[in-house]
């Protein structure tokens, strides 16, 4: 209703009124704008089509999962909560493609916290695909890089349904610059 009124508003008082309205020229602006208005809001209106809130638990209790499997060094949870082609976009700067490297990181020490806490912030909802959003404090142990530094930063975890199974598909995180 409110993008029908938007619609009429738009045409009469932008677009020249409701006169003429069966000249090609008219309708070919009603037209444009009608489609313009609808891409401008389909987004928002598909994500209330995926979004329920069991749907939204449940991805917070994986993406928490995941964190805390992080933080224990739990590398069978983290292979179950990984898609096989999962790339991380590491704080380190680099660009890990897939889990075997991401698993071996973790069993070598290079990715290993005394601190790791995540807050989820935003949920995006698509077919089949959930974006997550948040912040993280993490401290690193003494065998990782920044060791014992307190570290804040962003994250964005993709996950994505896999064969009936909610995956981690892709992630990027980054450290937070502090100001001095």
């Amino acid at each position: 209703n409110l993008l029908y009124l938007c619609t009429l508003y738009s045409y009469k008082y932008c677009l020249g009124g409701f006169s003429g309205l069966s000249s090609k020229n008219n309708i070919m602006k009603l037209l444009i704008f009608v489609f313009a208005l609808l891409s401008l809001f389909s987004p928002v209106f598909a994500q209330g089509i995926y979004e329920t809130p069991e749907l939204k638990e449940q991805i917070k209790m994986l993406d928490l999962a995941h964190a805390q499997a992080i933080f224990t060094g739990n590398t069978l949870a983290l292979d179950s909560l990984m898609d096989d082609d999962v790339t991380v976009n590491h704080p380190t700067n680099r660009i890990v493609k897939e889990k075997k490297e991401l698993l071996a990181l973790i069993k070598q020490g290079t990715i290993r916290y005394t601190v790791f806490e995540r807050s989820p912030e935003r949920f995006l909802f698509f077919k089949d695909m959930v974006i997550v959003m948040g912040n993280e404090t993490v401290v690193p142990a003494k065998t990782a890089p920044n060791a014992g530094k307190r570290i804040n930063r962003r994250y964005t975890n993709i996950w994505m349904l896999r064969n009936n199974k909610w995956k981690l598909c892709a992630r990027h995180a980054n450290n937070v610059c502090q100001i001095l």
